[in-house]
């Protein structure tokens, strides 16, 4: 009988102390309530738990009752003090609070106790009653009743919260110096990671040494806070050190030691030590940020190190861990720049299963990956999914899948059925697709394809445009049909005057090197009263030009030049790059102003060639040739870089004169620019002074030219 009354009072002691303990004093307190009705009362112990739940979830009204109940039984203790002054702290009562707690100084303070004080030392430092409290705290280490530690080790927390690091600090010495106090590790640990935020690395040290000092053993709190202090002074060796020593000691590194390891070695360009910590974070089950995984995706990028980079991804995906898209998509970029753009698309295909969709730049760089590997299908497997997922594809892009496909053993049928999904599929205009198709197959040198295609826009009932007609004339030009080109073109312009056909002809048959073709168009196009371009003068020109024909170059300025057109820096560099390679541009020019009346632009023209080429002397200062120049065209980088070229061939140190003048300017120099300099340096066999250039040029991204090479 009497044991089972012992296991009933245990078992309902047990039952409160669970619910207070669990937050739910209610429920704990019809328990009590149903105790008592059947002849049982809680011990000493679950009172206490019962009557701190009370205050901790503030049914202060009932606190009372359970106090008078614990006085009357006689478990009044230090810690039913305690409570009670935490229950008045957290009423903000705290009048009544200081009177309880100097009542308990009677009797030489055996029902007081430290904990009591740091409570009420606390609730003072939260109430920003700082100088009150501290008043306190001096008034009872005063007294020597009780120990003051729990008291100091509160007044250093609140100090340090409120921002007073300082006063934290100078308490603290004082109080080693004159008590001999040792703070508990905790306190160090915020100590340490407070002076850590205000970059205070001396100080920081400073207090591991005193940690040392007083034997007070690190957690994994000290340890990673150290870690990131190491990290913030640049000792990344003895940072590693630690980190490696770590599980010896039974120590885990958290998450935010973790980043600044990674970023640290990152910006110290120990990659490999980067990834090996990264990986190690990712098997103790801390992810890395977003930024640190991102950070490290783009320095193996530009390291060139795929292969750890795709370890990684792999590693992650093993891990069911899930960096940002964008890392991805790096990386597949990434793989598709350093040609293994079967493992990128590998990389795509797991993304796939799992959801995730890529960006429309890595689309495109996968596409045009497979297209330069000569990939065609998987190139037209990629521009339809990428279609799929709501991004429109660049003329560029389809051109360049269109051009793969066109080199495939059956290209025909390659190129229609892509034709027909684009068709059948999407919600791009026909007309825009069928025009997409034109252009692929005319830069792809299939000139019977976009025929092909253009009538095949004409039987859908689709009218083609402007737009359409260019791009079919240019297949033409391109594959060199130039017959098929003339015949197209005399059949379009009968039905349109629009001067963009006669421009796109013109131009095109320049580039096929049909001067005589180009000319008769020009001439029929000045009879239907059209005024061509500048570009097609300039073409035409520069056409004349390389074939050495001068005299109808110049005879073409001066009719560009009588309708009003101005000599743009185009013609003007054109012919002094001519000037520079032989004088009978200047011969040609010179016989046709007696022949004939050249435009006052053109005469002035031509004595610019004749003084650039040294048929005619007399400007020996280099500034007198510019004024001269500037007054017949704009002078841009390209007539600089003709001038130095010329200076070069005079003397290279005149060169370099003239080259510090035009960055004084603010020429940004290009890649002839350097390739000149470093060419005159080498002839004159200066290959020292060569070699400083080079590695400039190179340094700005430029490559010599092959002339050059030859020679330095």
């Amino acid at each position: 009988m009497k044991q089972r009354y012992v296991h009933k009072v245990r078992y309902y002691n047990i039952l409160v102390i669970g619910y207070a303990v669990a937050g739910k004093p209610e429920t704990a307190l019809q328990l009590f309530g149903r105790m008592r009705f059947v002849g049982v009362d809680l011990d000493a112990f679950a009172y206490h738990v019962l009557m701190n739940s009370l205050v901790e979830q503030g049914y202060y009204d009932v606190v009372e009752t359970v106090a008078k109940e614990i006085r009357v039984r006689g478990f009044q203790n230090e810690v039913t003090h305690s409570i009670m002054i935490k229950s008045f702290c957290k009423q903000n009562e705290l009048e009544k609070g200081a009177e309880y707690l100097h009542s308990l100084v009677q009797d030489d303070g055996e029902q007081l106790s430290g904990i009591a004080v740091g409570t009420y030392v606390d609730a003072l430092c939260k109430d920003n009653q700082f100088e009150r409290a501290a008043l306190l705290v001096e008034e009872f280490r005063k007294m020597g009743l009780v120990s003051m530690e729990h008291a100091y080790g509160m007044w250093i927390r609140d100090l340090v919260k409120a921002g007073k690091l300082d006063g934290a600090l100078e308490f603290l010495k004082d109080k080693q110096a004159i008590e001999g106090y040792v703070p508990d590790v905790f306190r160090y640990n915020m100590l340490i990671c407070r002076l850590l935020k205000e970059n205070r690395f001396e100080e920081v040290y400073d207090m591991l040494e005193d940690m040392k000092e007083k034997d007070v053993l690190p957690d994994d709190v000290t340890m990673n806070a150290i870690l990131c202090f190491l990290c913030k002074a640049g000792r990344m060796d003895i940072a590693m050190d630690l980190y490696d020593s770590s599980k010896e000691f039974g120590l885990s590194v958290n998450c935010m030691a973790y980043n600044y390891l990674i970023n640290t070695l990152l910006g110290d360009v120990s990659v490999d030590e980067a990834y090996r910590v990264l990986r190690n974070s990712i098997e103790q089950g801390y992810l890395p940020g977003q930024r640190t995984i991102s950070f490290i995706t783009d320095v193996l990028c530009r390291e060139g190190k795929l292969d750890k980079l795709k370890e990684l991804v792999l590693f992650t995906l093993d891990h069911n861990i899930m960096p940002n898209d964008l890392a991805y998509d790096k990386f597949i970029s990434a793989l598709c720049r350093a040609r293994k753009v079967e493992e990128g698309y590998m990389v795509h295909g797991l993304l796939n299963t799992l959801n995730k969709s890529a960006r429309k730049s890595t689309y495109m760089d996968l596409i045009s990956g497979f297209s330069k590997s000569s990939r065609g299908d998987i190139a037209g497997r990629l521009l339809i999914e990428m279609q799929e997922k709501g991004y429109s594809p660049s003329r560029r892009l389809v051109r360049e899948v269109i051009g793969c496909l066109c080199k495939t053993d059956n290209p025909e049928n390659q190129f229609f059925r892509l034709l027909e999904m684009q068709l059948s599929r999407y919600r791009m205009s026909a007309s825009v697709i069928y025009n997409f198709f034109i252009d692929g197959a005319g830069h792809a040198r299939k000139p019977e394809l976009a025929r092909q295609v253009y009538e095949m826009m004409k039987r859908s009932g689709i009218k083609p445009d402007l737009r359409s007609d260019i791009l079919v004339l240019r297949s033409y030009l391109n594959g060199n049909r130039t017959a098929q080109a003339l015949n197209l073109f005399r059949d379009l312009s009968m039905t349109s005057s629009k001067k963009k056909l006669w421009h796109t002809m013109i131009i095109g048959l320049c580039k096929a090197k049909k001067a005589v073709y180009a000319s008769q168009v020009m001439d029929n196009m000045k009879a239907h009263n059209l005024i061509p371009s500048i570009e097609c003068y300039e073409e035409l020109i520069k056409l004349y030009c390389d074939l050495g024909q001068y005299y109808k170059a110049i005879d073409i300025v001066n009719d560009m030049t009588q309708i009003g057109r101005p000599i743009s820096s185009f013609v003007g560099n054109v012919f002094l790059l001519h000037a520079l390679k032989s004088r009978k541009l200047y011969n040609d020019w010179s016989y046709l102003s007696h022949d004939q009346n050249l435009t006052p632009a053109c005469w002035m023209l031509g004595h610019v060639i004749g003084v650039f080429s040294g048929s005619i002397e007399g400007y020996h200062e280099d500034e007198e040739l510019e004024k001269l120049i500037q007054q017949c065209f704009r002078i841009d980088i390209y007539t600089n870089n003709m001038l130095l070229r010329r200076l070069s061939n005079m003397g290279i140190d005149r060169a370099c004169k003239f080259y510090n003048r035009l960055r004084e300017k603010g020429y940004e120099p290009n890649r002839w620019t350097y390739d000149i300099i470093v060419h005159g340096f080498a002839k004159d066999g200066r290959t020292a002074e060569a070699r400083v250039w080079v590695e400039e040029m190179f340094r700005k991204g430029f490559g010599l030219t092959e002339v050059t090479q030859k020679i330095i």
